[in-house]
């Protein structure tokens, strides 16, 4: 069901209750995450095995290990075609708390769908489409030039940083 799409012609159809869609959405999206995560839990390992490869288990593996919560969250935020269902099992298989397990996909979904309905706030619903084609047709592009924006952010935020500390030293 093409999620992206509803939210966004609800909130374009009613604007005041933008946050209430969100909202729903992301509960949703949680809570139908559910039977993966239980079909993971009792599949265990095997079941993932069989869906990504063996480099990709363990990358996904030594991800949970160090950063659970946002191994999950961040995944959740991104649009298709992320492999979402690969790191629900993943959080099963890795044995992520439920509640933790619900608190990370709801949080991902939420940022996903507001940032889904400012953009069809501002832009009107064929932003939406617009947004998708761009991720699924140049999807490497789009994250190099997100990736390379947040570097120069931080290169001219040191880079002023260090600016006011020599002030300061003189």
């Amino acid at each position: 069901m093409p999620v992206d799409a509803v939210v966004a012609g609800y909130v374009y159809n009613d604007r005041g209750h933008f946050l209430l869609y969100v909202i729903l959405a992301s509960l949703g999206s949680a809570l139908g995450s559910i039977p993966l995560y239980i079909l993971g839990y009792l599949g265990g390992e095997k079941v993932l095995r069989k869906r990504i490869s063996e480099q990709r288990f363990q990358e996904i593996h030594a991800s949970f290990e160090r950063h659970e919560f946002w191994a999950l969250m961040f995944p959740g935020m991104l649009p298709p075609p992320t492999p979402f269902k690969a790191f629900v099992l993943g959080a099963a298989v890795f044995e992520m708390r439920f509640g933790h397990f619900l608190a990370a996909i709801f949080a991902g979904r939420f940022v996903r769908f507001m940032v889904l309905s400012l953009l069809t706030l501002w832009f009107g619903p064929q932003i939406v489409g617009l947004t998708g084609k761009l991720f699924r047709e140049h999807f490497y592009w789009v994250v190099g030039a997100v990736v390379a924006g947040i570097v120069v952010w931080l290169l001219l935020r040191r880079r002023k940083t260090r600016g006011l500390t020599a002030e300061g030293a003189n």
